[in-house]
């Protein structure tokens, strides 16, 4: 998996539309092998981004969890905790 493509689901606020396209960009970046297509291959490539997204959206919108919403700001503290034992190591 990428590590720039975040978890999107279970979260107070939700997900936006920014972050969901981000997520689509970065997994189709990394499916094709390429931060930025040709000219040749832009269309499909944002069309895939565009089809990816619409697909993350139902998807988020469709899960469930009795989970509680977590909380963004405590998930990155959480994110950086591991990031510094990683670099401690």
């Amino acid at each position: 998996m990428c590590r720039n493509i975040k978890t999107l689901f279970n979260f107070d606020p939700p997900a936006t539309d920014e972050e969901i396209r981000a997520a689509s960009l970065q997994f189709v970046r990394k499916l094709s092998g390429s931060a930025k297509p040709s000219q040749a291959n832009r269309e499909v490539f944002d069309r895939a981004v565009d089809e990816v997204a619409e697909a993350a959206t139902r998807l988020l919108g469709a899960l469930v969890t009795q989970a509680p919403p977590r909380d963004r700001e405590v998930e990155a503290e959480k994110a950086r905790a591991r990031f510094a034992a990683r670099r401690a190591r």
